[in-house]
């Protein structure tokens, strides 16, 4: 037997009543080491009756391969918790105290609940293994240091394993927040690049701390091919005339698309935009080895892909694959076993006619349908429609879900490794449902349907604060890849009980009666501004948000989920009235209620801020829904 590390801790409340000493070798991953801290500390505070000792040995089984699997063996005076690697330890030791009755409802501490228990339920027995290899989160919105790393800490107890860091920097999420961008009632705050550089690494050290997977670059790649330190969607200076033949030939001209270096596509004829490109994303990989996964993708707009006589030759997908086999070659050469992402995103939703990936084995497949409907599901047909021809600079996105299922199966009919879901419910859509049951549900569904889907997992592009009225579909999307036959009104009603305490039904029926009346797809820009029947449903929210009022007001005092959940109440009145007016044709009443909402959220964020992404819900209702900027 290795030789052990023992710590321990006594439970103190009044007087020492219990003794937890957990042990590990001493050259035990990190992770290990952490949830040895997070079961004396969580244990320590639960056993505050009775004495004695619990004594438990955490040990990691090096079966990396598969997917993520722990056993729990207790009694209750001790045991033990096996992964089968460093975070496998880390998630069983977080199920087993949810088990116990700990609940984990969002990112802080202010979002859990640690009952009381006493010695005896601590016996367990079980394995758990999860059922999709990909489980994890993307970074969006405007976020502070202590939202992402309090979101990175809440991972594994959600059931996730894995974050993404978009682009080579977070900095434009930083931004946002420090700079308080669409806040003006909030003074910029100091945001250096060595601050950036610093959280960045406290971001990549949190992540491998807990032996999470991390997910790196994606966007950037073309803007950096251009010459600059394309880190943001933002504008920059003109583009340099010697890097002109290096950007895509759109309407007769090489420039960058809308001022934005990430926004604009190269001409991948040009054999030096595709030698610059795939000697970046090596060079990155060698300096960045605790990237497990590397997303390499083209720009972020449509309907702007080169359009030179050898660039029509073939089509952007073609041109994709052979750009991804020399990176492959060049990590190659470098022996890195560094994986890429690849992405099935606008033009690159068609297939490849010619060009086939050569060592597959390095890639995995990321389906991105950002422009579906949330109004359901995916259900898996059996009859797809067929795939529309690829039009260059004229094609249309997809919205409904057979269509962008008929793109999936066009890919999977060429390549047959490792893929996962990249989508968006709660980047955009999520504020249509001011219930978030509804959006809950439809994560649920998803994700129950992605074996069928040929997918192995699913990560959330999403805002870290999509906290308003909870972190319900968060909650749910953990639970649901951890376990994909998990009953997700079950879920629900574990989330329910633990937040609103006696009165969760209560609760539960309200924000349901909103969450039937969801507008998400009418909030993301989908469908006719004037719309009597969301108009309906807004009118419709507004009578149930002040039905509510006395379940609120007699609970106003119970607790953080409650206070949220009346703040919450004032927040969907004020939206819902926007959009009805909005859905009515009354668009200037409409932007003046919106731009009220606007100060009134502004005014209120320092005391909900890791629950409402001010920024991101105004960005999104004034680009999307269609609110004008002045009334």
């Amino acid at each position: 037997m290795d030789p052990v590390e023992r710590r321990s801790i006594g439970s103190i409340f009044k007087r020492r009543v219990m003794n937890i000493q957990v042990d590990y070798s001493p050259q035990a991953h990190s992770a290990v080491r952490l949830a040895a801290g997070e079961l004396e500390r969580y244990l320590g505070r639960m056993l505050s009756q009775g004495g004695g000792q619990v004594r438990i040995r955490l040990e990691t089984a090096d079966r990396r391969n598969g997917p993520d699997q722990f056993q729990v063996r207790m009694t209750p005076t001790g045991g033990g918790i096996t992964g089968n690697r460093p975070r496998s330890v880390l998630l069983g030791a977080y199920d087993y105290l949810r088990r116990l009755g700990c609940r984990f409802l969002g990112p802080g501490k202010e979002c859990e609940i640690v009952p009381s228990a006493a010695p005896e339920t601590l016996a367990m027995n079980y394995e758990e293994t999860a059922s999709f290899r990909h489980r994890g989160v993307c970074i969006e919105g405007a976020d502070s240091r202590e939202n992402i790393l309090n979101f990175i800490d809440w991972l594994p107890k959600a059931g996730y394993n894995s974050f993404f860091l978009q682009f080579k920097s977070p900095r434009a999420f930083l931004a946002r927040w420090y700079e308080h961008q669409r806040n003006p009632l909030r003074k910029p705050e100091p945001l250096t690049d060595a601050d950036i550089r610093r959280y960045a690494e406290e971001f990549r050290q949190a992540v491998k701390e807990r032996d999470l997977m991390l997910h790196g670059a994606g966007h950037g790649w073309t803007g950096e091919v251009l010459g600059y330190d394309a880190q943001s969607w933002d504008k920059s200076r003109p583009l340099e005339e010697g890097k002109r033949p290096l950007a895509a030939l759109v309407n007769g001209k090489r420039d960058l698309y809308g001022g934005a270096p990430a926004n604009t596509n190269l001409c991948l004829h040009n054999h030096e935009a595709v030698s610059a490109f795939a000697a970046l994303a090596a060079d990155y990989a060698g300096a960045h080895p605790g990237v497990d996964y590397l997303h390499v993708w083209l720009a972020d707009e449509y309907n702007n892909v080169c359009e030179c006589a050898g660039c029509q030759e073939t089509i952007l997908s073609d041109q994709y694959v052979e750009l991804l086999n020399e990176i492959d070659r060049l990590l190659e050469e470098k022996g890195l076993e560094t994986k890429i992402v690849f992405l099935l995103y606008q033009e690159l939703l068609w297939p490849p006619i010619r060009a086939r990936l050569v060592r597959p084995e390095r890639f995995v497949l990321m389906f991105a349908p950002i422009s579906r409907t949330f109004a359901a599901s995916y259900q898996v047909e059996k009859r797809l429609p067929p795939l529309p021809p690829y039009r260059r600079n004229r094609i249309a996105l997809p919205s409904g879900l057979g269509e962008n299922l008929a793109f999936l199966r066009g890919w999977q009919a060429l390549f047959h490794g490792d893929s996962f879901l990249y989508d968006y419910p709660l980047g955009r859509a999520h504020y249509g449902d001011l219930g978030y049951l509804h959006i809950a549900r439809v994560i649920a569904g998803d994700v129950k349907q992605l074996r069928q889907l040929g997918l192995d997992g699913y990560v959330s592009c999403q805002e870290l604060r999509a906290g308003l009225p909870n972190f319900l579909p968060n909650y749910v999307l953990g639970r649901v890849l951890w376990n994909e036959e998990t009953d997700a009104e079950a879920v629900v009603r574990e989330y329910f009980q633990a937040a609103y305490g006696e009165a969760w039904e209560e609760v539960l029926c309200y924000l349901s009666a909103l969450s039937r009346r969801n507008a998400c797809d009418y909030l993301n820009g989908k469908g006719e501004r004037t719309d009597p029947h969301v108009a309906r449903r807004m009118a419709e929210i507004q009578e149930a948000c002040r039905k509510f009022s006395p379940v609120l007001e007699a609970h106003r005092e119970d607790g953080r989920f409650w206070t949220l959940l009346a703040y919450h109440q004032r927040y969907a009145l004020a939206l819902a009235r926007a959009l009805e007016l909005l859905a009515r044709g009354e668009r200037e009443a409409g932007g003046r209620a919106w731009l009220a909402l606007e100060e009134w959220i502004c005014e209120n964020e320092p005391d909900f801020q890791p629950f409402l992404d001010v920024y991101r819900v105004l960005e999104v209702t004034e680009t999307y829904t269609g609110f004008p900027t002045k009334a």
